[in-house]
């Protein structure tokens, strides 16, 4: 009875181990990268997204909200990797850009990014916003931007973004999401809010999944299954292959083979002459003239 009772506390303490490392794994590789469902704040998010000054290319989809900084490596990523996704599946992709604020005395953004983040608010131009990103931060000048440092009116802007993300954030950790960048909150098919801080890419396939969206756009492959297009052989009627061979055909077992045919002979019939081209009448030769001396 005492070996039983061992052998069941045994069991017990193995079976609860299990469950414990099985709820780790699963919160640690799989759930921590869902994006979660909006339930208390939807109509507060909407309302600070439909007063957000945000950027988009176009398309008059169902709207997806990309949340970010210029210098977020994530959002750089997310954006170049998963935005035409996300556009092939007819979904808007709108982008909102702020200046980090200053943290513990340091600096987070530059003059610069400031001016360009106040513009950006100011005009939406998407041009001015594909301009920006393509060049490197360090390069960025904001030339002929004006500058929102010294200026009331565009640094109010600058405040404005920031006080739109605290806000936005604290609505969404009441939701219980762990706040990274890219941010990006979108409607799924029942019309439930749905936010996802997706600075991991193994969260990505989540939004995908919920969207619709394909797992990959403009595959350069040309080949049926995604491999490489298949090579020419010599009879696939490419115009660098040469013909094959006319073969005689094979007689099955135990039958002769029928002579092939024998190659045509030359024709017999005489070419065309070329017209004799009549010869010249030579001189008539003259006759040796007599020498009038007799001899004797």
């Amino acid at each position: 009875m005492r070996r039983f009772f061992v052998w069941s506390a045994l069991a017990a303490l193995i079976g609860l181990i299990l469950a414990v490392g099985g709820f780790w794994a699963y919160q640690h590789f799989y759930a921590r990268f869902q994006p979660v469902t909006v339930t208390r704040h939807q109509a507060e998010i909407q309302a600070l997204l439909d007063e957000a000054s945000w950027l988009s290319s176009g398309g008059g989809g169902e709207p997806l909200y990309i949340i970010g900084y210029r210098d977020s490596a994530a959002m750089q990523r997310y954006e170049r990797v998963e935005a035409p996704k996300l556009r092939a599946a007819g979904l808007e992709v709108r982008i909102i850009v702020f200046a980090r604020p200053d943290r513990d005395g340091m600096v987070q953004s530059t003059a610069a990014e400031r001016a360009t983040v106040a513009e950006l608010w100011l005009t939406r131009d998407w041009t001015l916003y594909q301009r920006w990103t393509a060049t490197p931060s360090n390069n960025w000048t904001a030339a002929g931007i004006p500058a929102a440092d010294g200026s009331m009116a565009r640094g109010a802007v600058v405040e404005a973004g920031r006080d739109f993300i605290e806000q936005l954030t604290g609505a969404l950790s009441d939701e219980g999401l762990r706040i990274s960048y890219p941010l990006v909150i979108w409607r799924d098919r029942e019309g439930y809010m749905k936010a996802c801080a997706c600075s991991d890419d193994r969260s990505w396939a989540f939004v995908r999944d919920d969207t619709g969206a394909p797992d990959r756009v403009g595959s350069t492959l040309s080949g049926a299954d995604g491999g490489p297009p298949p090579e020419a052989y010599p009879g696939d009627g490419s115009p660098e292959s040469l013909p094959y061979p006319t073969l005689p055909p094979i007689a099955p077992a135990g039958e002769e083979t029928a002579p092939a045919d024998p190659a045509p002979a030359p024709s017999t019939t005489p070419a065309p002459s070329r017209p004799a081209t009549p010869p010249t009448p030579r001189k008539a030769p003259q006759p040796k003239k007599q020498d009038d001396t007799t001899f004797f």
